[in-house]
């Protein structure tokens, strides 16, 4: 192996944990929005809650998902490091910019459609792994539905057996269990987010040489100081995303974050279990529209809502084509 070749991969690896940290500050939104949007928490103690909830997520959860990204969306022979690298550029690029305009856009997505991007424009089809690209696309829509559906249903509930409670009291309680939920959350986000860049580094070190390519195992290393990465980042937090989930999409009682944070992290606990890399941002999105709806569908921003589904359908060909472009121009630079 050459010093060459070492100083690249280790220098994808690094691009991979930039990726991992604006995943985090991206991402923070999911984790702590429904818990700051109710006032029960100030954000800097609710992203420090949810830092230490991504980081401990991986280890509870396993690394399922990790090995799905890392041999289940291209094919093993294209996940070279050009490739690689090419793909998280145009995740990181596609991030910057929905981050910018405040859209709780998948990051997920992005490096999925990254990765599609770049191996596309170096094997064509063939170098896809079509039944895992067909998987995330139905869960991109599947998803924010059972988000809404469970938050909804667990909101309904609710109503029906605290109905005769008085509201300061429900409110009161509720304001303390929502610590629960949204670690809980923060956990099951951490299990599913923060897995995909371990997926990437350890196709990284196969690709380099570093590691056996008969097995895809990921490294205790590689998931320390990936969770650490992404922790870093929800603690710094994107607040511009977190203001349009939190205030803007609609009003939550502290019951209600409750449901919509019990209902998301449901949903990602079960998709962890299968290994299926779903978006925590349609999850949690969903569960917040569905926890917003109970009381009359009015209470939803649905325009505003309409934005952010938009943003979820263009982010995997926008992230694919910068990250095909990306691909271009590193071939072109070095030869």
């Amino acid at each position: 192996m050459t010093t060459e070749l070492t100083f690249i991969v280790y220098g994808t690896i690094a691009v991979a944990l930039s990726f991992d940290f604006i995943n985090g500050f991206h991402d923070s939104a999911n984790s702590i929005a429904t818990i700051v949007g109710t006032r029960v928490l100030r954000p800097i103690h609710a992203v420090g809650i949810a830092a230490l909830g991504n980081m401990a997520g991986p280890f509870i959860f396993g690394t399922s998902i990790a090995a799905t990204v890392g041999k289940g969306i291209i094919q093993p022979e294209f996940s070279t490091v050009d490739i690689i690298l090419a793909g998280l550029i145009g995740a990181i690029i596609w991030d910057l910019i929905t981050w910018y305009f405040g859209l709780p856009s998948s990051s997920s997505h992005a490096l999925i459609g990254g990765l599609v991007g770049s191996a596309l424009i170096a094997g064509g089809i063939k170098a896809i792994v079509m039944p895992g690209v067909e998987k995330v696309l139905i869960f991109m829509v599947v998803s924010p539905m059972l988000g809404f559906i469970t938050a909804y249903g667990f909101s309904i509930i609710l109503l029906y057996f605290l109905r005769n409670r008085h509201p300061m009291k429900v409110n009161r309680v509720f304001g303390r269990l929502q610590i629960l939920s949204s670690t809980f959350y923060s956990l099951t986000h951490g299990s599913n987010d923060g897995q995909k860049t371990m997926g990437v580094i350890t196709a990284l070190l196969i690709a380099g040489g570093f590691l056996d390519s008969k097995s895809f195992v990921v490294p205790i290393p590689v998931i320390l100081i990936a969770a650490t990465a992404i922790a870093l980042g929800t603690f710094f937090g994107g607040w511009r995303i977190v203001k349009t989930m939190a205030f803007k999409l609609t009003n939550l009682r502290p019951y209600q974050g409750f449901c919509a944070e019990t209902g998301g992290g449901v949903i990602l606990t079960a998709m962890a279990s299968f290994g299926i890399p779903v978006s925590t941002t349609h999850s949690i999105s969903g569960a917040i529209m569905g926890a917003g709806a109970t009381k009359r569908f009015s209470a939803v921003r649905w325009g505003l809502g309409k934005r952010i589904v938009y943003a979820w359908i263009i982010t995997i060909p926008a992230a694919a084509a910068i990250a095909a472009l990306s691909l271009i121009i590193i071939r072109m630079i070095t030869g």
